[in-house]
């Protein structure tokens, strides 16, 4: 039998970055037994797919993966193909019905268990293990105790809290990820102070809703006398207040992160707009770690819309909340989420749609036309589906308005000079590298010495598309921290 240092593998990731996260958990494990990358899915001797469910285009790449990988399985027996993530938590059975050649289907709730039920499949037979939920107590099942192997060595992701306590009508999340569950404040605080000793100077952090982080914490220890653990649950502010008032603790720890040793950049994803707190406004005007980009789902302008997705806002209490958030934190860059053709949208909800969008002036905006997701409540709504070809047009009158403002924000930064973080070669220009703005905005730049991941220079815009910029060297101003990685090849 061959040995597991002989075996090689591969993970493809499809969805947000929760599952982006979960990935690089995952093959922190199979390195952990002893595998090694990849040079390609078809060379790979493990395969792990890791799956999303938001959109109805997911299950067709899904099993179009799994065609391609039973092909690829005949003629290699012993490849391993693995199913993991949110479409195999909520399909379960249906993935080894429709494709019986995949070894090992897991769910959200396992990550940590990748490894060994891979190793007891290549024992016993094809595996399928689906926990119904995350135990808080179960460390073990959240990815922050877990090995990683990171896509880049410079920034990481951070995951504050895994689940929602939302009920919005579209949305599958809360019956794939399970209920909010956030992690203790020490913890979080000591695994990105763990990244910045190892050369990280960016950090995102993760959740379903990061700004209701810690509300379940207070709210748990509210009910207890206060302890010496108190500070490592829930932070030193809210441990040190007499009046133990449950609260999120969001804005707290984005202050203790930002203040960590070597961390020059904090981003986050995703806020909820009913949820969005002044006090976490502050925190991202006074920290200066906090970048200036605040993504803000809007996901339609039309209130009867809104309320039909169980939003919890309106659209001027949203508008109301992004002009504050603009108002506390200068140069800020908004970007949103938008579904188009939410069942019963009729063209007036979809004009008031366009308004929102166009006083809300986005940087960018990821748009979607409504597709029903089996197990929310919008898949049952069939009697209000609105036609494919009236999607169609209302989408792309919102990417031309969406390009209007993109573009007017973009061509205003025409002759600034922006500091940028250096991510790597363009993909497609050999003589670029590319970057990223404290507002997320993509920049190339030409390469030059000193111009590699992880390097922050300022840079001169001279250029502007609708995503993304060009711009002049100006100067390198740190190299970057982490230890660069030599291959070694053996004779």
């Amino acid at each position: 039998m061959e040995s597991p240092t002989e075996r090689s593998y591969a993970v493809r990731t499809y969805g947000c970055q929760m599952n982006e996260h979960d990935s690089e958990r995952i093959a922190g494990l199979l390195e952990a037994e002893g595998m090694v990358p990849a040079a390609s899915v078809d060379e790979a001797d493990v395969i792990v797919l890791n799956t999303c469910c938001i959109r109805e285009n997911a299950d067709n790449k899904l099993y179009g993966a799994l065609g391609h990988l039973k092909a690829l399985k005949a003629g290699r027996p012993n490849v391993q193909v693995a199913v993991g993530g949110c479409l195999a938590q909520k399909d379960r059975d249906q993935i080894q019905q429709r494709a019986s050649h995949v070894d090992v289907v897991f769910g959200t709730h396992n990550v940590h268990r990748a490894a060994e039920l891979l190793a007891e499949a290549r024992s016993h037979g094809p595996v399928m293990e689906i926990l119904e939920e995350t135990v808080r107590e179960d460390a073990e099942a959240f990815p922050s105790v877990l090995p990683t192997q990171r896509d880049a060595d410079h920034k990481a992701w951070v995951t504050i809290q895994i689940g929602c306590d939302n009920s919005c009508a579209f949305c599958i999340v809360p019956s794939v990820r399970g209920p909010e569950i956030s992690r203790p404040f020490g913890e979080k605080v000591a695994e990105v102070e763990s990244l910045a000793a190892d050369g990280v100077t960016e950090v995102t952090l993760l959740g379903q809703n990061v700004n209701s982080y810690g509300r379940d914490l207070t709210l748990r220890l509210r009910s207890l006398d206060a302890g010496p653990a108190d500070t490592f649950e829930a932070g030193e502010v809210w441990a040190s207040d007499p009046t133990r008032r449950p609260r999120p603790l969001f804005a707290d720890l984005l202050t203790a992160i930002g203040a960590v040793d070597g961390i020059r950049r904090v981003r986050f994803t995703s806020p909820h707009p009913k949820d969005l707190r002044p006090e976490t406004i502050e925190a991202m005007a006074v920290t200066p770690e906090v970048c200036e980009h605040l993504h803000l789902p809007l996901q339609s302008g039309s209130d009867r819309i809104l309320s039909a997705m169980h939003r919890g806002y309106t659209a001027e209490r949203y508008l109301e909340r992004l002009a504050a958030a603009r108002a506390g934190i200068d140069d800020m860059a908004v970007t949103t989420d938008i579904i188009v053709g939410f069942p019963g949208e009729t063209d007036d909800d979809f004009e008031r749609t366009l308004e929102v969008v166009a006083e809300a002036g986005y940087d960018s905006a990821y748009c979607f036309v409504f597709s029903p997701r089996g197990g929310t409540e919008a898949a049952s709504m069939h009697r209000d589906f609105v036609d494919h070809d009236v999607c169609v047009d209302r989408f792309e009158r919102l990417q031309r308005v969406l390009k209007r403002s993109g573009t007017i924000t973009h061509r205003a930064r025409i002759g600034r000079i922006e500091e940028v973080v250096i991510e790597g070669p363009a993909k497609r220009e050999a003589d670029q590298v590319t970057g990223r703005t404290r507002q997320n905005k993509l920049v190339h730049v030409a390469a030059g010495e000193g111009l590699r991941a992880g390097a922050y220079a300022r840079v001169q815009i001279t250029d502007a598309a609708t995503h993304y910029l060009r711009g002049d060297l100006v100067e390198v101003t740190a190299a970057p921290r982490h230890r660069r990685r030599i291959p070694v090849a053996s004779a």
